[in-house]
């Protein structure tokens, strides 16, 4: 069964596409879409295909920051139920823990992890999609909302080092330097922010405890246990973790609050094995770090868990039929453009 998000996760899209003079028609019925589901927010539709959604329609208007169009056009209110709860958390990053929480009355398909080392911290953001499919727009869709978050929450104290993008830049960058007003890192080996430590914890001026409970205990009551997927839950930390080395099925188990017996039998249960989807988010991960030029075989071996580059060798011309080298020339050669 595909994974359904709200279509809420498409706010402001239709708008951008009027900005910009852009039809989006041909491109939502290639996909399925149509604007009746935009306009009902609480419509269910695929998250494979909203993502392939604002791909296609950067590439039918030529607009490569559509996405972050969409970022910089969202209000807290855009976040739908949750922006009560949002808007009266203490803390930045108690913030952070209301979107794990309650991902699924807004975007099921995002994960967010945070990674402290010091006085510094990685806001770490990925969208998670069912097949591995680009998802640049995506991508700065979510890192856009959530830094237009954490700015309306903490104000002028909102001052982080980065923001980080795993893809190579757009042509022109006009755009993210306006909204993000710090550092750029494209290329990178992540997605996400780079803060310092103390702005997690920053007071939030306009919180409001009582407001926060009232909202809190509202959407507890929307809460349905059947509407998430542990396999796709497994899946969104695996994709988090698995770069950082430490994608264990210890932490896995741990980050979804249980033990390691009963995350082996929750997926039993489910016909799959930790391994396998060890080895199908490393599957698509791959490729998006090959793709950067900036990551040498050996960071790539060693940072998706294999202790010599030889192994890492062997086990990607297992899986696609060549040679790590050999895939990236290839990919090379085929977004060379051709001689005029």
């Amino acid at each position: 069964m595909p994974k359904l998000v709200r279509a809420a996760v498409l706010t402001k899209y239709l708008e951008v596409t009027q900005q910009l003079g852009f039809n989006p028609h041909d491109v939502m019925a290639d996909i399925g879409l149509s604007k009746a589901q935009l306009h009902a927010p609480e419509q269910l539709i695929s998250i494979d295909a909203a993502v392939r959604l604002l791909e296609d329609s950067a590439a039918a208007s030529g607009c490569q920051t559509f996405g972050l169009n969409m970022a910089g056009a969202r209000q807290l209110s855009d976040f739908g139920v949750t922006s009560l709860l949002l808007s009266h958390q203490r803390s930045l990053r108690e913030a952070l823990q209301v979107m794990v929480r309650y991902r699924h009355l807004m975007n099921d398909s995002l994960a967010i992890f945070v990674e402290e080392a010091g006085k510094m911290a990685i806001i770490r953001i990925e969208m998670v999609t069912e097949s591995p499919i680009p998802g640049r727009q995506a991508t700065e869709l979510a890192i856009g909302v959530i830094f237009r978050l954490c700015s309306t929450l903490l104000g002028s104290h909102w001052q982080p080092y980065n923001v980080n993008f795993m893809h190579q830049p757009p042509d022109n960058l006009q755009l993210h330097r306006r909204l993000f007003g710090c550092n750029l890192e494209f290329g990178s080996e992540f997605n996400g922010i780079v803060c310092s430590g103390a702005s997690l914890d920053m007071i939030n001026a306009n919180a409001d405890p009582a407001m926060a409970c009232h909202a809190q205990r509202y959407l507890d009551s929307l809460q349905n246990p059947e509407s998430t997927s542990m396999l796709f839950e497994v899946r969104k930390a695996i994709h988090l973790l698995l770069p950082m080395g430490r994608a264990t099925i210890e932490q896995i188990a741990q980050s979804q609050g249980m033990n390691v017996r009963t995350l082996q039998r929750r997926l039993k249960e489910d016909g799959c094995a930790f391994n396998e989807l060890i080895n199908d988010v490393r599957r698509a991960l791959v490729l998006r770090y090959l793709e950067n030029p900036n990551n040498s075989m050996s960071q790539i071996a060693d940072m998706f868990g294999f202790s010599m580059a030889s192994s890492f060798t062997r086990w990607f011309i297992n899986q696609f039929g060549m040679p790590p080298a050999v895939w990236r020339d290839t990919q090379k050669q085929s977004n060379r453009p051709s001689p005029g």
